[in-house]
């Protein structure tokens, strides 16, 4: 090039190679790089390792480990080896003198460049597909697992008469196999393929034979094996047909054979397997005769059977012999399905009785007293009044409970009572100042329960508390209050190092704690700390003074997600509840094995089918399903986590179940048996509501036991949709403490209804008992109203309680200002044949950010009342005498002249109660609900002075103490 710079010419630069300098750079920056990304690698896996290990579960982590490694190794390398095999013997059989035409010429330039890198070329397409195929195999770990370790269920199909675990645990490994050498021979003959008309034993274009004898005869036996592997699929699809889902009738996942299934689709496929065995071997043939002839024909023959075999005939039996007569001909088979799905679901035992929906006794008082017998009714929502709970007990900014509180049982002076539960967590959100330091190190806890009674309310609506405060003080024993895991626990903490903690604040001012639990994992080590600033992308860990000796770190925090990661196995129950056992807060988690090959029994969503109303607001309650489509289900472990410790123990549950004991067996020593379970625990344990929200949706068809009313679709029933809201979603299952007719005292229940598919009248309520260690425990109790009458389900009830125009009016001056109403949860009890509905209605506003219980809704037989207290809506209810109204509207005259007396300390008490009486009445114009409340207390508190005094003066007339007259006593005067 011309030197453009004016200057002498010298030699010309050499330009292309780098410096020794910039290729050393850069070779040193492609070590670092490759270096980078293996610490990266090794981050992962160490820090899984040692969380492992901190639980105390490393032999899940390692069992799942070797177990993938092991299937990618083998797979990998089988189809490796496979088609570098076929690629290599195709190039070995190619032709020594290719044909000299334009095609070969053109190909000749490929098979020179590729020459010097034939066997690198070899190795990286060989390579490739090793690692695909690998990838793809370490994914079937459960698979392999299950396969390996099935344990029989001891109940045979009544189609083959093959052990239920054939269906769960073999045919699945079976169908992975048969996919994976589907895969290895496709690639196989597009590899040898490829190979071949590379190296001239296959043409196109250029003139006489198109292939070789020896391209031939490779070719041939590799289609042959890929037929024969078709035969495969079709004996195996025979058994797959018991475990086939379809459309059918009542249901949109039917599964199991129907009439065309046994008696089109079954002999089809064992004459497709034997077509396919014989064009298989016509393939293998071709190695003698070396002509594609035969095999082309048997092909061709088998792809006509499958259409005219598998496709026509199938469709001209159910068009001329079962559509005819479909009844006759499905019901054998409908009755299979029915007994298979009831198995594995659980609800074989259901319990359908007959029940009216109308009130069998006209004796009202005995009914009111009946209701007190019958049932513990609820009056706070767990669903609602977590924000009254955030208000009256949050304490400090930096504390929340959850969105949704929790229904337990506790018990005080031998009586177990309802309540209402939440835990006072850590909220990031409402720290002082959000720094690193702050989130991670001085932030780290929740503290304290808070509990309240779930059947009263104090005289302002608000929760009757149990347990309250800062530290919690009530009825509850001495516990560790300090809260290190929760549901609202989603980042990780390093504690128990240098940094000391904040604890609480109370009136004397902060306290400060250091972790003393086992839990966590240590980072006193660099490498560690170096492998926890990697995989948490955080650099600060590996250099920050605040730890030390001792700091450990703790992640994977909220119990759902603990129990999954220790049970990867498991499908998690969607409601992780708190409780105080021996001293200590546990989480307890319901946890479910499933399968979705149970021959017969039909399918259902788990995603779908756990939804509701519940689920639609908030995402933390919704299944963590391994399976969606399942069609067996068991809740067959109890889980807790520690609070404190985040210790996970998983006892088993139900011991007959061959899921859970195939992976006991995969698995050994991490699941307790169910006798560790300790008394107290035992307590706290209840049916869980995922699996009873499948079993309800399973019911809504299922409750019927003969095939004729199955098909005929006549009670098919439907869950309702949340009356409460108009969100659309199902209304959710509540617990509640109940007895059903036929029991003879209360228990702790999960309830719901069913309305007739498409109409909103009731047809069934459905209770199943929930207190764990009863001898009733998990029976499943319908009461099925007649079809003849109608009896109002909740949709209609709520619609009642909306129009009823002095209901409406008073919901209306509720409404008054900026205040808010919100419907509480709508229960169901039955008395007396008929249907007891109770709602608590709450009010949000008047410069209140809370709901309070200001009324509630009770229909019985026809007869509605909206009380301020739930005994005085069922006094009205029910006709007894005394029962209380409703607060007077503002434009009632409620002034009354004030009771007089000529005793002095009576006079002053009612002086006092007519100032309560006229100051309740101001704030309820103002809609000002907080001096209400005052108001009503005071008058209360004014009343009962007048009432004891009155007394005084009406004993020491008696006495002969010359007492004067009082007048009208207080009640009497208002």
């Amino acid at each position: 090039m011309p030197d453009r710079g004016g200057g002498p010419t010298g030699p010309r630069m050499r330009v292309g190679r780098p410096s020794r300098r910039v290729r050393t750079l850069l070779m040193t920056l492609g070590v670092l790089a490759v270096l980078g990304m293996a610490f990266t690698m090794f981050a992962g896996f160490w820090t899984d390792w040692l969380w492992y290990r901190s639980v105390h579960y490393s032999s899940v982590f390692t069992t799942t480990l070797w177990t993938k490694i092991g299937l990618f190794f083998v797979f990998g390398l089988l189809m490796a080896l496979a088609v570098g095999f076929n690629i290599w013997l195709a190039h070995r059989l190619r032709p020594p003198l290719s044909a000299m035409s334009m095609e070969q010429q053109n190909l000749d330039r490929y098979r020179m460049g590729i020459a010097p890198y034939k066997k690198w070329l070899l190795l990286g397409i060989t390579a490739l597909v090793g690692l695909i195929a690998g990838a793809s195999a370490s994914s079937q770990w459960r698979t392999w697992l299950m396969w390996v370790n099935g344990v029989p269920f001891g109940q045979k199909d009544p189609q083959f008469k093959l052990d239920v675990s054939f269906y769960a645990f073999d045919l699945p490994w079976y169908r992975f196999l048969l996919g994976f050498g589907f895969a290895a021979a496709i690639l196989s003959v597009i590899a040898a393929a490829l190979t071949h008309y590379l190296y001239g034993g296959l043409r196109i274009t250029s003139p006489g034979a198109r292939a070789t004898a020896a391209a031939t005869g490779h070719l041939s036996v590799l289609l042959g094996v890929f037929v024969a592997l078709k035969a495969v699929a079709y004996w195996l699809d025979r058994y797959g047909l018991a475990v086939k889902s379809s459309d059918f009738k009542a249901t949109d996942n039917w599964t199991g054979l129907r009439y065309v299934d046994a008696n089109a689709y079954l002999p089809a496929k064992t004459i497709l397997f034997c077509i396919a065995v014989i064009c298989a071997l016509l393939f293998f043939a071709t190695l003698w005769r070396r002509t594609w002839q035969l095999p082309v024909i048997g092909f061709g023959l088998m792809v006509l059977s499958a259409i005219l075999i598998g496709g026509l005939y199938p469709a001209l039996v159910q068009k001329f012999q079962v559509q005819p007569n479909e009844q006759a001909k499905e019901a054998p088979y409908v009755e299979k399905n029915l007994n298979a799905t009831r198995e594995a679901y659980g609800i074989e035992g259901t319990q359908v009785t007959e029940y009216s929906g109308k009130g069998n006794s006209d004796d009202k008082a005995k009914l009111r007293d009946d209701v007190d017998a019958t049932a513990s009714i609820r009056i706070m929502d767990p669903n609602v009044v977590s924000p009254t709970f955030q208000q009256l007990q949050q304490m400090r900014n930096y504390y929340a409970f959850p969105n949704n509180l929790d229904v337990d049982r506790y018990s005080k002076d031998g009586k177990d009572q309802d309540t209402v539960i939440g835990l006072r967590e850590l909220n990031l959100a409402g720290i002082p100042k959000k720094n690193w330091i702050n989130n991670h190190f001085r932030y780290t806890h929740g503290y304290g329960v808070v509990a309240a009674k779930g059947t009263e309310v104090d005289s302002e609506g608000r929760p009757v508390f149990t347990e309250s405060n800062l530290p919690s003080k009530g009825d509850l024993p001495r516990y560790e209050q300090r809260i290190y895991y929760g549901e609202k626990t989603n980042t990780y903490s390093i504690v128990g190092g240098p940094q000391k903690e904040i604890d609480y604040s109370d009136d004397s001012g902060e306290k400060t704690t250091s972790y003393k639990g086992d839990g966590g994992v240590d980072l006193s080590n660099p490498i560690n700390r170096a492998a926890y600033a990697v995989a948490f992308s955080e650099p600060q860990i590996l250099y920050s003074g605040a730890i030390g000796d001792g700091s450990k770190i703790l992640y994977n925090r909220t119990p759902k997600d603990r129990v999954e990661a220790v049970a990867p196995w498991l499908t998690i129950d969607g409601d992780a509840y708190p409780a105080v056992v021996d001293g200590r807060i546990q989480w307890i988690v319901d946890a479910y094995t499933t399968t979705n090959g149970y021959p017969y029994a039909s399918r259902t969503t788990l995603g779908s089918t756990t939804a509701d109303s519940l689920t639609a607001s908030n995402d933390s309650r919704a299944v963590v399903a391994q399976q969606n489509q399942v069609n067996y289900i068991r809740n067959s472990v109890k889980a807790t986590v520690d609070a404190y410790t985040g210790d996970v123990k998983l006892y088993q549950w139900d011991t007959q179940d061959p899921v859970l004991k195939t992976w006991m067996k995969a698995f050994p020593d991490t699941v307790e048996a169910k006798s560790e379970i300790s008394d107290a625990l035992m307590a706290h344990l209840r049916y869980p509501q995922d699996l009873f929200k499948v079993q309800r949706e399973l019911l809504t068809r299922y409750h019927v036991k003969d095939a004729e009313t199955f098909l005929s679709g006549s009670e098919v029933w439907q869950v309702p949709d949340d009356p409460t809201n108009k969100s659309g979603n199902a209304v959710p299952p509540y617990y509640l403490s109940m007895k059903m007719p036929d029991q003879e005292q209360q228990a702790f229940s999960l309830t719901t209804t069913f309305t007739p598919n498409g109409r909103d009248n009731l047809s069934a309520f459905m209770a199943v008992d929930a207190e764990a260690g009863t001898s009733g425990y998990g029976k499943i109790r319908i009461l099925k109203l007649p079809t003849s009458t109608t009896v109002d389900g909740p949709k209609q009830v709520q619609s009642q309680f909306n129009s009823e125009q002095d209901i409406a009016e008073s919901i209306r001056l509720l409404r008054g200002g900026d205040s808010e109403v919100e419907y509480g949860n709508l229960l169901t009890v039955p008395l007396d044949g008929g249907l007891l509905y109770v709602e608590p209605v709450y009010v949000r506003g008047g410069g209140l950010k809370y709901p309070l219980l200001r009324k509630v809704l009770v229909t019985y037989g026809g007869n509605t009342a909206f009380e301020n207290t739930l005994d005085e809506a069922l006094n009205k209810v029910f006709g007894a005498e005394g029962s209380a109204t409703e607060p007077p509207k503002e434009d009632e005259d409620t002034t009354k002249p004030p009771p007089t007396s000529t005793n002095p300390t009576v006079q002053e008490a009612l002086n006092d109660a007519q100032k309560a009486f006229e100051a309740g009445q101001e704030a309820l114009k103002e809609n000002d609900w907080t001096a209400y409340g005052e108001a009503q207390k005071d008058l209360e508190d004014a009343l009962r002075r007048a009432e004891e005094a009155q007394a005084k003066v009406d004993e020491s007339g008696k006495n002969g103490d010359g007492g004067a007259s009082p007048g009208p006593t207080p009640t009497d005067g208002g």
